[in-house]
C-alpha cells in the first residue's frame, strides 16, 4: 500500500507505459483495458455528463474555454487534459482545482492489484481515474479532451452530449494514418449515434468523412465557422453570427490568431449545449472566455514570459501549429529574433524546419524524456534548411544564455515540443 504521493506516482510512470515519454509503443489499439478498468470501478463515466473534443491542433484550447464557460455559468465542471507541462494533477481539475493528491494515492492503491494483472498504459489509467473522481464528485458535466485520434483513444468510452472535432492536420502519422482523410476518420470515430457533432471548420479534403460518419449515425452536424466569425478589432475581439455583431471589445488571454477559429467552435458548442437544457448566458460566455487562463490554469499557449525583450512560449508542434505559431511571430514587431527549439524524434523534422525563420538565431536543444531529438541532431538538420545556432541542451540554460544576449527591442520565443516547454522553470 502506498502512504506518499510520490509512491504512487512513481508507480505509475514506472509501471505502466507513458505515450509521451516512450512514444507509439504505450499506445493501445482498442478500448479493452480501459473498459475493464470502469467495470471495475462500476462504470462511473455513466454517472455524469460530459462534452468530448477530438482534433489535430485547438482541442486543448477549446476544452478549457468550454470549461471556463460552463464553470463562470455556474456548473461543477470536470476538465480532463493532457499531457500536463508541471505536475501530473494538472490532468484531471475540477472548477480549476486539481485532483486531490491523496485521491491519487487511494485510486493507485484499489486499482494497483488489477492493473498488474491486465497491464493498461498509463493513459488509460489516467483516464478512468479521471472519470472516477468526476463521479465520485458529482461534477455536473465534464470536459474530456482525446489523447490521440479519437476511435480507439482511451476516453472514447463516453457518450457525451455534444462531439466537438477541431482542426485535422498532419500528426502522430504513424499510429493515425499518413493521409488526412485517415486522420479525419480516426477523429471522426468520436462521433456517437444520435449526439450531435459541431465541426469547428470546413476543410475540404475531410468534410465528407465527417458528413458520412454523422449521417450514418443519425447525428446532428454543425460547422461553426458556418455562422460564426472572429475578428480583431480596435478594442479587442468581435465576434460575429452571421451579419450581426454578438460580442465586441473582448479581451482573452489565450494569444494567437489561431484561437479565432477555436472560439467559433466554442460558441457554435454553446449553441448545442443551450438546446439540451444548458443555462449560458452571454455574460457567462464573456466572463467565461476573458478568464479561461485564471480559472482553468491554461499554461503554453502563446504564453508571455518576459518583457524587454519580449518573451513567449507555445506548445505547438506539428506542421499546422508550427505554422500557426511563426504567423504570429511575423506579426510582433523586434529587432532580433532569437528562438530556443526542441523537437522529439519521432516527428519528421524536415517539414517542420522548412517553416522555421532563416533570420534567427538558435539554441537547440532537448528535453529530459526518451523521446527527445538530440539537440546536436537537431541542429545538424536545421542546417539543411539555413537554420543557424548553437547547442545548448538543458532550455533553461538556453534561456538564460538567450536572456543575457538579447537587447529590450529583440524577441526570445521557445517552443518546438511541449516537453521543451514543459521544462521551462518560470512557466
Amino acid at each position: 500500500m502506498f502512504t506518499e504521493y510520490t509512491q504512487a506516482l512513481d508507480f505509475l510512470y514506472t509501471n505502466l507505459p507513458m505515450y509521451q515519454r516512450v512514444g507509439a509503443i504505450a499506445y493501445r489499439k482498442d478500448l479493452v483495458n480501459t473498459i475493464k478498468l470502469c467495470e471495475v470501478l462500476g462504470n462511473p463515466h455513466m454517472r455524469f455528463k460530459s462534452i468530448h473534443i477530438a482534433g489535430t491542433n485547438g482541442k486543448g484550447s477549446t476544452s478549457h474555454m468550454l470549461a471556463s464557460i460552463l464553470q463562470s455559468s455556474g456548473y461543477k465542471t470536470g476538465l480532463y487534459t493532457s499531457p500536463h507541462l508541471k505536475e501530473f494533477t494538472e490532468r484531471i481539475k475540477i472548477n480549476g482545482k486539481e485532483i486531490n493528491k491523496g485521491f491519487v494515492i487511494s485510486f493507485v492503491n484499489r486499482i494497483k492489484d488489477f492493473a498488474e494483472t491486465i497491464q493498461p498504459s498509463f493513459f488509460e489509467i489516467t483516464v478512468a481515474m479521471a472519470f472516477e473522481y468526476f463521479a465520485q464528485q458529482e461534477v455536473d458535466v465534464a470536459v474530456i479532451e482525446v489523447g490521440l485520434g479519437g476511435r480507439l483513444d482511451s476516453t472514447n468510452i463516453i457518450t457525451p452530449i455534444v462531439s466537438v472535432i477541431t482542426n485535422i492536420s498532419y500528426d502522430h502519422k504513424d499510429i493515425l494514418g499518413d493521409t488526412l482523410e485517415k486522420i479525419a476518420t480516426e477523429k471522426a470515430g468520436i462521433i456517437k449515434a444520435g449526439v450531435p457533432v459541431v465541426i469547428i471548420e470546413r476543410q475540404p479534403e475531410v468534410e465528407n468523412i465527417f458528413s458520412i460518419t454523422a449521417l450514418s449515425a443519425r447525428s446532428k452536424i454543425s460547422y461553426a465557422s458556418d455562422g460564426y466569425t472572429v475578428y480583431e478589432g480596435d478594442r479587442g475581439l468581435d465576434i460575429f453570427l452571421g451579419k450581426d455583431i454578438l460580442i465586441s471589445g473582448l479581451s482573452i488571454p489565450l494569444k494567437g490568431n489561431y484561437q479565432f477559429k477555436n472560439i467559433a467552435g466554442v460558441l457554435a458548442t454553446v449553441d448545442v449545449l443551450r438546446d439540451a437544457g444548458f443555462q449560458i448566458s452571454k455574460g457567462n460566455i464573456v466572463y467565461g472566455l476573458e478568464a479561461t487562463v485564471t480559472q482553468t490554469g491554461l499554461k503554453g499557449r502563446w504564453q508571455k514570459l518576459g518583457v524587454d525583450p519580449l518573451m513567449i512560449c507555445d506548445t505547438g508542434h506539428n506542421a499546422a501549429g508550427v505554422s500557426e505559431v511563426i504567423h504570429q511571430i511575423r506579426q510582433q514587431k523586434f529587432s532580433k529574433l532569437f528562438i530556443i527549439w526542441g523537437m522529439v524524434k519521432d516527428k519528421e523534422p524536415s517539414e517542420i524546419l522548412a517553416l522555421l525563420p532563416t533570420e534567427a538565431y538558435y539554441f537547440f536543444c532537448e528535453a529530459h524524456i526518451p523521446r527527445a531529438l538530440n539537440a546536436h541532431e537537431l541542429k545538424e538538420k536545421a542546417a539543411a534548411f539555413n537554420l543557424f545556432g548553437e547547442v545548448v541542451c538543458d532550455v533553461n540554460r538556453a534561456i538564460e544564455k538567450a536572456s543575457r544576449i538579447a537587447k529590450a527591442e529583440d524577441f526570445i520565443f521557445i517552443g518546438g515540443s511541449t516537453f521543451i516547454v514543459a521544462e521551462i522553470v518560470t512557466l
